[in-house]
């Protein structure tokens, strides 16, 4: 009996500080989920997060280049169609060309027109002793000056049948055919189909080029038509610029 009143005495004594043990443990559970969450870091917030200094200065830069191709005035220039114009003029903004259309005696005839390789005679000065000299040693050797340039591809297509296709650079007053090659409609065409694109268009004889340069020109392919163009694309360029410049605001202000 006095070993179990003994040991009954022993487990009284010490069931505050297990109580005291207990209580402790469960504090520590409980703050645990706290300390484990102030530790965890906290989700990104648009609204809390600053945007970088750069990120402003770019926009003034940006907002200050609108304001100079908006006082420009090609932007808002429109080029007014000659009556002689043969061609329907397709413009979709945001796009890097236009495309024309028209039929001529049962031929549908449609024109992708890109954006002009304009040569402005502005160089740096330290290279300008330099470039006259190559263009002395060019003009000597009978070569003319570069002048700016219009690239064309025409399509001329004759009901559901094959196609020519005249890829072409247009000058001031002159046009030039680079290519000339044959294609057969796309359902036609098998899968190891390679077609013969014929000679390098300089290569034909003279007399067939200069057939082909009358048989586009008869079809409005002519200087009339392309300084029109080069013109239209000039100022397409500028208003493209000035929409491209208001999407790259709308994007560094978000």
């Amino acid at each position: 009996m006095a070993l179990f009143a003994a040991a009954r005495r022993a487990a009284s004594s010490s069931l505050p500080l297990l109580r005291a043990s207990a209580s402790a443990s469960r504090g520590a559970a409980l703050l645990r989920p706290l300390a484990a969450a102030a530790a965890r870091p906290m989700p990104f917030s648009s609204a809390t997060a600053l945007k970088p200094s750069s990120d402003d200065e770019l926009l003034r830069i940006v907002k200050a280049e609108i304001k100079f191709a908006e006082d420009c005035d090609d932007h808002d220039r429109v080029e007014e169609i000659p009556d002689s114009f043969p061609f329907k003029i397709t413009d979709n903004k945001g796009l890097n060309d236009i495309t024309l259309t028209r039929t001529y005696q049962g031929e549908k005839i449609e024109v992708l027109v890109s954006m002009p390789n304009l040569v402005t005679g502005d160089e740096p000065e330290h290279d300008q002793d330099e470039d006259d000299k190559e263009k002395d040693d060019d003009q000597d050797d009978g070569e003319k000056p570069p002048k700016s340039s219009l690239p064309l591809t025409v399509t001329i297509t004759k009901s559901d049948g094959p196609s020519l296709e005249f890829t072409c650079t247009a000058y001031p007053d002159e046009i030039l055919i680079d290519t000339l090659s044959v294609k057969q409609p796309s359902e036609k065409l098998e899968e190891d189909y390679i077609a013969y694109e014929g000679p390098d268009f300089n290569d034909l004889d003279e007399n067939l080029q200069r057939a082909f340069h009358k048989y586009l020109e008869l079809r409005g392919i002519t200087p009339m038509t392309t300084n029109f163009l080069h013109e239209y694309m000039i100022n397409k360029d500028s208003r493209e610029y000035l929409f491209w410049l208001n999407k790259l605001k709308d994007f560094v202000k978000q």
